[in-house]
């Protein structure tokens, strides 16, 4: 009997030794493991912290803050004749900025004979990039604004709230252009300075 209780006696420090042992095992893997990923988390292994993409896109443009994308007035009307532009304390915090389109917009009213005959303007509160953005595509808006006020009834054109639905679109219509060819849109108006209709 005295064998088999050695025997026992064996068996049970070799399980307590292999118990040990995976112990052992599964305190280092936590261990290196927790160090891996901290080393990993920090950048010093692994190439380093992924790059953050700039936000690149235009910014709102507070009342009295400089914009350097601000495009030079040519004169003509809007000339301030080199002094700077004086702000109001209330009303909305950020600037207004406008663009008037160089030529007058003539078209059909859908389903009519009648003629109209626009001259717009439009504004946004953001930089500079968005003026400059309209200068540049001002071909594919007019294209676009053209087919507003061909698409659009002739009995909109004598209310109010018609009025009101055809400056909506074409804003609309203008960040649409905006958007497609520069991913940001930032028109918030369209205003009609001239209106007639024939």
């Amino acid at each position: 009997m005295s064998k088999k209780a050695a025997s026992e006696g064996e068996g049970d420090k070799k399980s307590k030794g292999k118990l040990g042992l995976i112990l052992v095992a599964v305190g280092m893997l936590a261990v290196g493991g927790g160090g891996a990923f901290a080393l990993f988390a920090t950048g010093v292994i692994g190439g380093g912290k992924a790059e953050v993409k700039e936000d690149n896109r235009p910014k709102l443009v507070r009342k009295g803050e400089a914009d350097p994308f601000m495009p030079k007035q040519e004169g003509g009307e809007g000339e301030g004749g080199g002094s700077e532009e004086a702000e109001g304390d209330g009303g909305d915090p950020y600037r207004t900025a406008y663009y008037t389109f160089t030529d007058d917009f003539t078209s059909n009213l859908k389903e009519s004979d009648a003629l109209l005959q626009l001259s717009l303007a439009c504004s946004t509160r953001y930089d500079g990039r968005v003026l400059q953005w309209i200068k540049k595509h001002e071909l594919a808006i007019r294209s676009a604004l053209l087919a507003i006020m061909a698409d659009t009834p002739e009995d909109d054109i004598y209310t109010i709230e018609g009025k009101g639905r055809l400056q909506k679109r074409m804003t609309d219509a203008i960040n649409r252009v905006l958007l497609q060819k520069e991913g940001f849109g930032g028109v918030d108006n369209v205003y009609f300075r001239n209106f007639i209709i024939q």
